[in-house]
């Protein structure tokens, strides 16, 4: 629903973000802002700063940031609405009822009905599991053969279905639910032949939720020899198999490093047992695009844990490639001589399985490793192959620093001399991936210094060591409109002092621009700069965090008035003088260049900033 920006602003003015933000999480007054160990990684030392005067907040390690709605928002996962109705509550201020029209609330009600489906046969399954003889066998799998505990059982709400095909259906009948929501919600099957036959019979129960925790479908694996052995709940209104992630909604709160991406439930589940609890797994269908994007509102870095046969293997290799895609760090954390990650821990327990994550490979050197089992290095011609193929491999780095460390590294490995290697990679040439193999060949994207660019201010982060987001890598001119525009935030009275030199035209970067825009028109309407309500203009949440760290930095420079005065003369000349030196180029004649000129040789005047 569409709320007025004087509302919104009234919502959030009254709620102090200090307070709020210190409802949930321990803050401690720290000079001009308060910290506390960030509650979206996991950290020793704080990084997490909260803003009291510019009521916004940053977290230097992770990058999170924005202003009290966007924190309810990645701490609660509420949508914009319920992160707002929540504040309101708070301050009670009344919020207009929102008006759907009735096609869409018909849709809505019967996306709730299919929820309060789900969720009432998620009860009734752990019910059957944990207080009836009938679950006996559901226990005995669950404990003596999966060594689940109890209170694993009760977090995860476990369940079985009794051996009767129609006990769901009588249960659910018998609670009021009609037989076409049963049918849409994937739990009961109708037929002429057979009336109502239950999806699920004979089966240990596992519910799937959304990121918000609730139950929207079920994985089911068989006790006994039916086919298929797991099974899981169709395709809903409320169920897409492509957009969730089982047990997100819990690792999305975890304050470990990165996501660990699991095949199966049980290896979830084995491992948030065993103290891992940012493990996830994808429901049913390979790892896609889209779980890869979901992972990312939460952290940029994801740790393989595939079975360690030749299947797993394979899936691991495509699930490289979608996380290369979304631009994250990936890792591969070798479970040899064990299948899965489940198996691993009950043989040699978490403690190794730590050191193994410790231990985890990049995606590239995983990929390396595999070209190398599948090329014969003593054969010329698969030698050549090989070379050939990490070459491939090393060109697609955009980054020439990240290049070069992998070139290093993967020519002392395989004994590749270095000069010839990178004579390889620099003549290898990335053609156009229009998603089809060609004959087995690798396709890539096209040529050397094309179809990769530049990251800029608000569409690209670089994930960095230790799962920290950081921008990618910027022209030194977009770090200096950059940090200027942070020293104007830092001291709005910069923006009285620069009228007459720097304007909105001088940021060349066009992201950096649109937030000098807001700014500027900010401060000309109001005479001072509010950066909470500067983030509402910006819908995308990865924006918003970008935009809260110029916000949030503190500019703090421990040197006197004039050495920060000069330093400031030095960035205002260096961001004109590059605004200048671009006009120049595109001066439309003469007398234009000539007065360009003029301006750029009397930058002396800064002196009088």
């Amino acid at each position: 629903m569409y709320y007025p920006d004087e509302l919104v602003e009234e919502i959030r003015e009254k709620n102090d973000i200090v307070d709020v933000i210190g409802s949930f999480v321990g803050l401690k007054r720290s000079g001009n802002s308060y910290t506390c160990c960030c509650p979206f990684h996991n950290e020793k030392t704080p990084s997490f700063h909260v803003s009291k005067t510019k009521q916004i907040y940053h977290c230097f390690g992770c990058g999170v940031g924005g202003n009290v709605v966007t924190f309810l928002m990645q701490y609660e996962n509420y949508t914009f609405s319920e992160a707002l109705k929540y504040l309101a509550d708070r301050a009670r201020v009344a919020l207009p009822e929102e008006e759907m029209s009735p096609e869409k609330k018909k849709t809505e009600n019967r996306k709730e009905q299919l929820r309060e489906i789900n969720r009432s046969a998620a009860a009734y399954f752990h019910y059957i599991l944990t207080k009836t003889e009938r679950g006996s066998r559901g226990r005995d799998y669950f404990k003596e053969k999966r060594g689940l505990t109890e209170e694993t059982i009760a977090s995860f709400g476990l369940g079985f279905a009794d051996v009767y095909s129609d006990d769901l259906y009588k249960y659910l009948k018998s609670k009021g639910y009609r037989d076409d929501l049963m049918r849409d919600s994937g739990l009961v099957n109708f037929s002429e032949k057979y009336g109502a036959q239950d999806i699920f019979w004979n089966r240990v129960m596992v519910p799937i939720t959304d990121i918000g925790g609730k139950v929207i479908a079920f994985g089911g694996r068989v006790l006994g020899d039916a086919k298929p052995k797991y099974l899981n709940t169709k395709e809903t209104d409320i169920f897409n198999k492509r957009r969730n992630l089982f047990a997100m909604n819990i690792a999305k709160r975890s304050r470990r490093r990165g996501i660990i991406l699991c095949e199966g439930y049980m290896d979830v589940i084995s491992m948030h047992q065993a103290g891992f609890d940012n493990a996830v797994a994808s429901l049913g269908t390979a790892f896609t695009e889209e779980q890869a994007l979901l992972i990312k509102r939460y952290t940029g870095e994801v740790y393989l844990a595939y079975d360690s046969d030749a299947a797993g293997r394979s899936a691991t290799k495509k699930a490289i490639d979608i996380l290369k895609n979304a631009d994250m760090v990936q890792r591969v954390i070798d479970m040899r001589p064990y299948k899965d990650p489940d198996e691993f821990i009950k043989a040699l327990g978490a403690e190794e399985f730590e050191q193994r994550i410790r231990d985890a490979k990049p995606g590239l050197i995983f990929e390396a490793e595999s070209l190398a089992e599948e090329h014969d290095q003593t054969d010329p011609e698969g030698r050549a192959a090989f070379i050939s193929h990490i070459a491939r491999l090393l060109k697609a780095i955009p980054d020439i620093v990240r290049r070069n460390s992998y070139m290093v590294t993967l020519s002392n490995k395989y004994h590749i001399d270095m000069n010839f290697l990178k004579n390889a990679v620099d003549s290898t040439v990335l053609v156009e991936n229009n998603g089809e193999n060609s004959g087995g060949q690798d396709v890539f994207r096209s040529g050397a210094g094309q179809g990769v660019s530049e990251p800029s201010l608000l569409d690209s982060r670089a994930p960095s060591e230790g799962g920290r987001v950081v921008t990618g890598t910027d022209k030194p001119e977009s770090e200096n409109e950059r940090y200027l525009l942070t020293w104007m935030v830092n001291k709005p009275e910069l923006f009285k002092k620069l009228e007459d030199i720097i304007s909105i035209k001088d940021f060349l970067d066009e992201n950096v621009r649109t937030v000098a825009e807001y700014l500027y028109e900010q401060y000309e309407k109001n005479g001072s700069i509010s950066p909470a309500a500067i983030i509402d203009k910006f819908d995308d949440l990865e924006k918003q965090q970008i935009v809260a760290k110029i916000m949030n930095t503190e500019i703090d420079l421990e040197v006197d008035s004039e050495q920060e005065h000069r330093a400031l003369i030095d960035i205002v000349r260096k961001v004109k003088l590059n605004s200048i030196n671009a006009q120049i180029k595109n001066a439309p004649d003469a007398n234009t260049m000539m007065e360009l000129i003029k301006s750029k040789n009397s930058l002396s005047r800064l002196e009088g900033i």
